[in-house]
């Protein structure tokens, strides 16, 4: 083991509102790390983007950061990890140069109108059986097919099509690679489920040269070329991994690593990576989603989430706790610490008042890019601590709805992994248990994506064997107990949850 601890590895995830790294010896503990914020652009409705260039200058900003902060050399690096959010659209050129700004997964839901030609040409039956699920804004076709027609000059520039992981793989190493997860899900139907070129779907979309190489995630891309080097910092010839998108390394982080396992992220968004040990055919009458092969070798996963779950919590901050955010620029509490203490003085339910968090529309389960927030219940005795609490209750709520959906087809998780900023908040953390009645694992704060790149990297390189190898290797999750209470009380407050939204769908769809 001594041997093994003088390695160091290399982790970077590139988010929605920051970058982050982390160093971690052969212990398989974080011994730096090292962030840099950043921010993303919605230049009209339903558009969100992101110049890619400044994922490949976060990542050289933060290797030389990391080795600076750690006092070592990049000799001792051993290997390399990274992930990006994980549906984005980037077209580059042959010098993988992007061609225009990177459009982001999810919440990017400008391909509405090309789901919407694809759903009336070949029905609900025929898209599900080409795309696994009902087309929605996560697809990565979709938005490649908007390019093609909305952007034909860039369409016929793109040398390839990648994701964010792709492209820094590619910057790093030379290399043009995807994990055989996001290819086959994210991409479907470009790629077919072996792994191939879909000669019958594909071309739709985009030509198979336009399209990058499967690997598993943790295989190495390549060594990191000398131009590279020169820029990050790193010596050349490092191995670099073929990496992932960021909530499947902090899956991976949080313990996700045997079937049977739900992985939820409270991030910017909230994600979930439920991971089975077989497949489950997509059911449109609910949206569940369907599975895909998933990193962990011989399993499957079901994916999905809400929009806006950090980001509710921010506009909650930036509207109703101005006065403590400036007063925390000054040095003082940090205003999401009075908050979490604000809410807990709040009892659950926060006095009758819900809140619908579509705020940038939605994604699973109810798959509506054009669906809107909603305070609902307001009285004249509600305060900020109210509002603040029900934002809080509105991500779990989401939580709650997608555990019934699973629950619908005859899932339900052996046991259920947070992680994400959101697990900073323990009020946020108990009010998930109580929603969904189960018990939760709550990763530690260091257990993040970049945490999950670097122990990946740890298997690619030969430091561990496997999965199984590393979950030996990480700590023991926390675990938060469910109040039996409570859970009855959010069940009668998320049946209005998801009433709310099938009686107002309409009404929302009426305003701009």
């Amino acid at each position: 083991m001594d041997e093994l601890t003088d390695k160091l590895l290399l982790g970077v995830d590139i988010g929605t509102n920051e970058s982050k790294g982390v160093l971690i010896n052969g212990n398989f503990r974080p011994i730096a790390d090292f962030s840099v914020p950043h921010s993303m652009e919605n230049p009209q409705l339903n558009y969100f983007e992101m110049d890619a260039e400044i994922w490949w200058s976060d990542f050289c900003k933060i290797s030389r950061g990391l080795m600076e902060k750690a006092g070592v050399r990049p000799e001792r690096i051993a290997g390399v990890g990274t992930s990006v959010m994980g549906c984005d659209c980037i077209a580059v050129n042959e010098n993988c140069k992007p061609l225009r700004k990177a459009i982001l997964y999810g919440i990017d839901a400008r391909s509405g109108p090309q789901i919407e030609e694809l759903v009336n040409e070949l029905g609900e039956e025929g898209v599900t059986a080409m795309f696994g699920h009902i087309p929605r804004s996560d697809d990565i076709a979709t938005k490649i097919l908007w390019i093609k027609e909305n952007e034909p000059d860039i369409y016929a520039r793109t040398y390839k099509f990648l994701t964010g992981s792709s492209y820094l793989t590619a910057k790093l190493t030379g290399k043009y690679t995807i994990d055989s997860y996001l290819a086959k899900a994210a991409f479907r139907p470009i790629y077919k489920q072996d792994g191939t070129y879909n000669e019958e779907h594909g071309p739709r979309f985009c030509r198979a040269d336009q399209m990058a190489a499967i690997g598993d995630v943790t295989d190495v891309a390549g060594g990191i070329i000398a131009e590279a080097a020169e820029e990050c910092g790193l010596l050349a010839g490092t191995p670099v991994i073929v990496g992932t998108g960021d909530s499947t390394a902090e899956s991976i982080a949080g313990g996700l690593v045997t079937p049977g396992t739900l992985f939820v992220q409270f991030g910017s968004t909230m994600f979930y990576i439920y991971c089975l040990e077989g497949h489950m055919n997509a059911c449109s009458k609910d949206n569940f989603p369907g599975c895909n092969p998933f990193t962990i070798p011989g399993s499957f996963a079901a994916t999905g989430g809400t929009n806006c779950a950090g980001t509710l919590t921010k506009w909650v901050r930036d509207v109703y706790y101005g006065a403590e955010a400036e007063t925390a620029k000054k040095g003082g509490p940090n205003a999401y610490s009075v908050m979490a203490e604000e809410a807990a003085e709040v009892a659950p339910g926060s006095g009758g008042l819900i809140i619908l968090p579509y705020f940038y529309g939605e994604r699973s389960p109810i798959n509506d890019p054009d669906a809107k927030g909603v305070m609902f219940g307001l009285s004249g005795s509600h305060t900020r601590k109210e509002i603040n609490r029900a934002a809080l209750e509105a991500v779990a709520y989401s939580l709650g709805s997608h555990m019934r959906m699973f629950q619908n087809h005859g899932l339900t998780p052996g046991s259920v992994i947070i992680a994400g900023g959101g697990t900073k908040n323990p009020v946020w953390m108990q009010i998930a248990a109580d929603v969904i009645g189960m018990p939760v694992k709550v990763a530690e704060n260091w257990q993040t994506a970049s945490y999950g790149d670097a122990c990946m990297a740890a298997i690619g390189c030969g430091i561990l064997k496997d999965f199984r190898a590393l979950k030996e290797a990480m700590p023991l999750s926390r675990p938060v107990m469910p109040d039996t209470h409570n859970h009855a009380l959010y069940q009668r407050y998320l049946d209005i949850y998801e009433e709310l939204y099938v009686s107002n769908k309409e009404l929302m769809h009426r305003l701009p």
